[in-house]
């Protein structure tokens, strides 16, 4: 009986304690919207972080995009060869990319990428102390160091995932025309005729959005709730990668269904 009481209780704590967790989370989300307005004033705070998130993070979109745009080209080839569609290899790689893999890989690359460096550099400042003596001097660290990198990762991500998936579609047409030996006009005309603007290339720019708030807020989040100590900043910087990462793979499932459902 003791067993299961104390299953129970442990269990409870848990929720008790991610419940708090995530109230505390969102009433500091509303206090950095509140707060964004001041950034008009001051955009060269915003400029800078978009700099650094997305700048520093270009080249490895760039590759990754190149060598799944040729996974795509290879893999799409290989199926649709099966039944004679093989010059629909451009659409295939197009909408694949634009859709899921543009918006999600982009993200995914994008916490493991800026979203760590940015926890572990709030974690730092905490460590050190710095965010408190800015509250001492009356500047306040959402409005001064969370709220510009928070829009810095919502601008940063839909330009990083658009350069993806045109890199993607260049890596898809490389293997597909002059390597395998698709009709160049079949490649490009049956991509302009199938993907729509709004329904296909509008949704992948909504979902690369919101992934933008989802991972830059949680990186921020835990740095900012990090212990301020070295082993309490590397657990957080760890918790970014896997919160983040689950947060994109559930938002992009429903996500999905909201918008392709019809």
């Amino acid at each position: 009986m003791s067993i299961v009481l104390n299953t129970l209780a442990t269990l409870g704590a848990f929720v008790r304690e991610n419940l708090v967790g995530l109230g505390y989370a969102t009433r500091m989300f509303i206090a950095i919207m509140r707060r964004s307005a001041l950034l008009l004033k001051r955009p060269r705070l915003v400029t800078d972080q978009v700099h650094f998130v997305g700048n520093y993070s270009f080249v490895i979109i760039a590759v990754s995009g190149l060598f799944v745009g040729f996974v795509l080209g290879l893999q799409g080839y290989y199926t649709l060869n099966r039944y004679g569609s093989e010059q629909a290899l451009g659409l295939l790689v197009a909408l694949s990319l634009t859709r899921e893999l543009g918006p999600v890989v982009t993200a995914l690359l994008f916490a493991g990428r800026a979203g760590t460096s940015l926890t572990a550099e709030i974690g730092l400042m905490k460590a050190g102390e710095q965010l408190s003596a800015m509250e001492m001097m009356a500047v306040d660290p959402l409005s001064r160091v969370i709220a510009p990198r928070l829009w810095a990762g919502i601008i940063a991500m839909p330009i990083l995932a658009a350069i993806f998936t045109a890199v993607g579609v260049m890596g898809g047409y490389l293997v597909g025309v002059p390597l395998i030996g698709v009709d160049d006009g079949a490649f490009w005309s049956q991509m302009q005729a199938g993907v729509d603007v709004v329904k296909d290339i509008g949704n992948g720019v909504v979902k690369s959005m919101v992934f933008g708030v989802a991972v830059t807020f949680i990186a921020l989040y835990q740095g900012f709730e990090a212990k301020p100590t070295p082993e309490g900043v590397a657990r957080a910087t760890t918790r970014t990668v896997v919160i983040a990462s689950l947060a994109v793979l559930a938002l992009d499932f429903l996500l999905t269904a909201v918008m392709f459902s019809s």
